[in-house]
């Protein structure tokens, strides 16, 4: 039975990697992948360099076949010809002669067991008893015996690197493309190398999705827990896309593991070119170092958003976006624009759009309310102004204790990390929206002490998490707001999310930067989703280039969800739940794919944008 809870903490047991260790009390180690053909020595060299200098512990490259395996071995004498000792990694897909010559000659190998002993996924049931089943597992560990061997010869390490995108047929008839499937395919290949004694591994679950992977890993580490294993673990975000989104999407996945002290190594996934990952992995895990665990609960968070909920939360698919403007002496039309609001520019009229925040906060009422606009005011100002039914009332925890009179819509408490819980005790629980604020470096696990005292007394309350922040750079602002807030919405414990700003970002960023977790942990869909993947030596094509076209082309979309796969090794698979999906097929031509099913080939890279953008227009009409 695979469990979906895990035992905290987990501590791995140290692997090394070349001159670099890994797990342990080691640090959080950082790794890229060239995107170069393994090939092209040169080319191949000069990235690793980029890579390297910008932090990275390991280097990656593809070795689709034996040439570009064999080829590892001059690029590896010419890295330390140049004074660099970084261990280099093996990325293997399909080819087991490919791993067996890698292993030979760079300090770690990643085979993925979706596709290392079993063929390219159809996505079609097949139906194994069970002695056909045990049969195909010892098929399997024969392929794998060689690899075993030269490995334990070399002292190199494998990465068992599941992708929720290739599980084999196998692993899919008995249980889906799913978590559950994604951990039992790892444990199938462990027990392989455990029957044969060999123990230097690491293990990674990943996926496009941040709750597959979150959940993927979780239960991976609950079944290790359970039968004494304590490998480390690679943390990444597969087809995390590129810009914002894909720094928000990385870190809402790694953080919320790295936040539970999960995590030994970590790869942020950009369509950018790979150099340019590092200085978004480095400040993750400086966001969540080693040590962390000190001030982290001991009791996992298993409070729960409550199904009743105020009428206004009623009205939104997902979690609430707050905009607390209290700092502003009024609230004027720039006021508005900042939380998301339209204005038009020749009559004044300001509107709602999907990326207005839900309620306002202010600390005076404003002589006219738009209509799209609801206000939160301080309870003595509601009190005055209360027929008005676009105004709340804001209470301090003195005020929302001992007042008698409520709005019977919705009543907002503010509250921190020195809540009196005897305070929120009230009755009319069902119109209440608490308000938590927390300082986001100090007080990072404060809201897990919050959201647990919930549970203990039974308060079925929701819950608005507003961690303060004092960051000047809107990327750092970025990876810690969606590394801290991730877990709690993916996880559905909290009902919205509010962002408090001390430093010199824009409001409106912040305002946008709100929906753009919701939109990246896929909670609330405001615009089109994109995917893409980071490209590798597999791409055949100018990937970050098509990436600004499709986008281009489909960007007036809404609510649709939109793969851009570099190759055809993981694209089908990690686009599952794209609705269209544009994959590379050979050099220069894409296939254009509805859901998980090409409907177009071959088509000539410079017309497959135009040509995606016609075929969603005639489906929707």
């Amino acid at each position: 039975m695979i469990p979906t809870t895990y035992i905290t903490p987990y501590k791995s047991t140290a692997v090394i990697i070349g001159s670099t260790p890994i797990g342990g009390n080691n640090p959080i180690r950082i790794q890229s992948m060239t995107n170069t053909d393994t090939l092209d020595t040169k080319a191949s060299v000069a990235q690793c360099i980029r890579i390297i200098e910008a932090g990275a512990d390991y280097v990656r490259l593809t070795a689709q076949g034996i040439r570009e395996a064999e080829n590892l071995a001059v690029i590896k004498k010419e890295l330390r010809k140049a004074g660099f000792d970084t261990p280099l990694i093996a990325d293997i897909h399909f080819n087991p002669v490919a791993a067996e010559t890698a292993a030979q000659l760079v300090e770690k190998v990643r085979i993925n067991p979706g596709n290392y002993a079993d063929k390219r996924a159809s996505f079609e049931k097949i139906e194994l008893t069970e002695k056909k089943y045990n049969e195909e597992l010892e098929r399997t560990h024969a392929k794998l015996l060689p690899l075993i061997n030269i490995c334990r010869e070399n002292k190199t390490v494998i990465r068992i690197g599941i992708n929720h995108g290739s599980l084999s047929d196998r692993i899919m008839t008995r249980f889906g493309n799913t978590p559950s499937g994604m951990v039992f395919s790892a444990m199938e290949f462990i027990r392989i190398f455990r029957a044969e004694n060999f123990n230097n591994l690491v293990l990674s679950m990943k996926s496009s999705d941040t709750t597959i992977m979150i959940e993927a890993t979780r239960k991976l580490v609950g079944v290790m827990q359970d039968e004494g294993l304590s490998y480390p673990l690679h943390l990444g975000v597969t087809e995390a896309g590129e810009g914002e989104d894909g720094r928000i999407r990385s870190a809402a996945g790694i953080g919320a593991l790295l936040s539970e002290v999960i995590g030994d190594t970590i790869r942020v996934s950009l369509s950018e070119d790979p150099e340019k990952e590092i200085p978004v992995a480095k400040k993750l895990a400086g966001y969540y170092p080693r040590g962390i665990s000190n001030t982290k609960p001991e009791k996992p968070v298993s409070f729960k958003s409550p199904s009743s909920k105020p009428e206004i939360l009623k009205r939104i698919n997902g979690p609430l976006v707050i905009a607390n403007m209290t700092s502003y002496p009024e609230i004027d039309s720039d006021r508005y624009k900042d939380a998301g609001y339209s204005v038009n520019l020749l009559t004044a009229e300001i509107r709602r759009t999907d990326s207005s925040a839900d309620l306002i906060i202010a600390s005076k009422c404003p002589e006219n309310i738009p209509d799209d606009v609801s206000l939160v005011l301080p309870y003595k100002i509601w009190f005055d102004n209360r027929d008005n039914k676009r105004l709340f009332p804001l209470f301090t925890p003195d005020t929302f204790h001992e007042s008698t009179f409520r709005s019977e819509k919705l009543n907002v408490l503010l509250t921190g990390s020195h809540f009196n819980i005897e305070y929120l005790k009230r009755p009319d629980s069902a119109t209440t929206l608490v308000i938590f604020t927390f300082n986001s470096e100090e007080e990072k696990y404060a809201a897990d002490l919050f959201l647990n005292a919930l549970e203990e007394n039974n308060l079925n309350i929701n819950i608005v998490l507003n961690p303060v922040f004092r960051e000047n750079d809107i990327e750092e602002l970025q990876i810690k707001a969606a590394s801290l807030l991730g877990r709690y919405v993916i996880d559905k414990r909290v009902s919205g999310i509010s962002l408090t700003n001390i430093g010199n970002v824009d409001f409106r960023e912040v305002t946008a930067l709100a929906f753009s977790i919701l939109q990246c942990t896929e909670t609330r869909i405001t615009r089109t989703l994109y995917l893409s993947c980071p490209t590798c030596g597999r791409t055949k094509f100018n990937l970050q280039e098509s990436v600004r076209k499709v986008k281009e082309a489909t960007g007036h979309l809404k609510g649709l969800k939109i793969a851009v796969m570099g190759c055809i090794v993981n694209g089908p698979g990690e686009m599952a739940g794209a609705d269209y999906g544009y994959v590379g097929a050979a050099y220069g031509k894409v296939h254009l794919y509805r859901g998980t099913i090409p409907v177009l080939k071959n088509i000539p890279e410079k017309d497959a944008a135009e040509e995606l953008l016609k075929l969603i227009e005639n489906d929707l009409s």
